[in-house]
């Protein structure tokens, strides 16, 4: 008996995640420049996997234009972390002209408070 080949699998849609950071303080907890093309922390309590696919829609303070990134998950904080931290995610901004751009303006906006050493939502 021929039973049907089952559907090939999909990989899973990447999850769009809308970022609005309304403050500088707070684009300085979230940012990440250790990663060599920039990134950022995401507060969330969904799951999920290194190397995930996720697309973000970020808003800079005092900048009305979205910036979408299509970024993977590089590291995870999960739930009940030590030290209080939120849980979440560190997004890896991918190399590409349009995240080179980004990097450069959310550093412009941070200025000199990126050598600062107040602690951040980051490593």
């Amino acid at each position: 008996m021929n039973t049907p080949a089952a559907p090939a699998a999909h990989p899973p849609r990447p999850s769009v995640i809308q970022l609005a950071i309304k403050e500088k303080g707070a684009l300085y907890a979230a940012y990440i420049p250790l990663f060599a093309e920039g990134g950022v922390f995401i507060p969330t309590s969904r799951e999920y996997r290194l190397g995930d696919d996720v697309y973000v829609l970020i808003t800079l303070p005092d900048d009305p234009q979205r910036y979408p990134v299509a970024g993977k998950v590089a590291w995870i904080t999960p739930q009940r972390a030590a030290g209080n931290r939120s849980p979440g995610v560190g997004i890896r901004f991918p190399s590409d002209e349009k995240s080179r751009q980004l990097k450069a303006r959310i550093e412009e906006a941070l200025g000199g408070s990126m050598a600062s050493d107040r602690p951040t939502q980051t490593i």
